[in-house]
């Protein structure tokens, strides 16, 4: 992504750790609170491809009052976890739910109908809105009706996105970014928010032909300057 060189960011290099794909033990849990320690949450964090999604609990857990969650990904990430205490990309925002005193509540944004049941039991703190109750009128009235009484989190895979404007390493949705970006703009009018982080990068070294792989830097490119234009010179931005 070579036109971050021209935005004003900070890298942290977590090439060398290991025990972090998909799942994250415990040195490895150890290991990037300590590299993402003296950082806030408040910014924009990219996080690289969903197989880390499971850092946006790391950067939660940095909030210290009451928050909402709001995650936009094609897939719940409300699996049970493997094993008791494992952190994963697939189970972090039960996590989150189970394990964070601040989190007031969470509202899932483009996730497979099919999946859905991974979010039972949780009724009166998660919100769902799946991909497809999204095609339905309705759902857009609901969606920007949705006030929530505390400052928002919000974390962005792009596998929720149709794969004409991103590929990613997951099965994915059928969002626009013109359609997230909708979606955004509801939230950003209406709630005030403490970050936001963004993962779905292909990895480097699963192929794309470059065809793909320019769809995927348009796509960052025009999502950052969205991001940054329409944060900027907000009190909470």
């Amino acid at each position: 992504m070579d036109f971050l060189r021209a935005m004003p960011c900070q890298w942290v290099d977590c090439t060398h750790l290991r025990g972090t794909q998909c799942y994250c033990d415990n040195e490895g849990e150890r290991r990037l609170r300590a590299l993402l320690a003296p950082y806030p949450p408040e910014g924009i964090h990219l996080i690289d491809s969903g197989d880390y999604h499971y850092v946006t609990k790391l950067w939660t857990d940095k909030i210290d009052h009451p928050f909402s969650l709001i995650v936009f990904d094609h897939h719940p990430d409300m699996q049970p976890p493997l094993f008791e205490g494992l952190l994963s990309c697939g189970c972090w925002v039960r996590t989150v739910l189970d394990t964070n005193p601040h989190v007031q509540k969470v509202c899932i944004v483009g996730a497979t109908e099919k999946l859905k049941q991974e979010t039972a039991g949780y009724d009166g703190r998660l919100v769902y809105f799946s991909e497809q109750t999204l095609r339905l009128r309705e759902a857009w009235h609901v969606f920007s009706r949705l006030w929530l009484n505390e400052p928002v989190y919000i974390s962005i895979d792009k596998d929720v996105l149709t794969p004409r404007q991103a590929t990613t390493n997951w099965d994915q949705g059928s969002l626009s970014l013109g359609q997230l970006e909708s979606f955004l703009r509801v939230i950003l009018r209406h709630e005030r928010v403490i970050g936001i982080d963004i993962c779905g990068e292909l990895p480097l070294c699963q192929p794309s032909s470059p065809s793909r792989q320019t769809a995927n830097e348009q796509t960052d490119k025009e999502l950052l300057e969205w991001l940054h234009s329409h944060l900027s010179g907000r009190k909470d931005g």
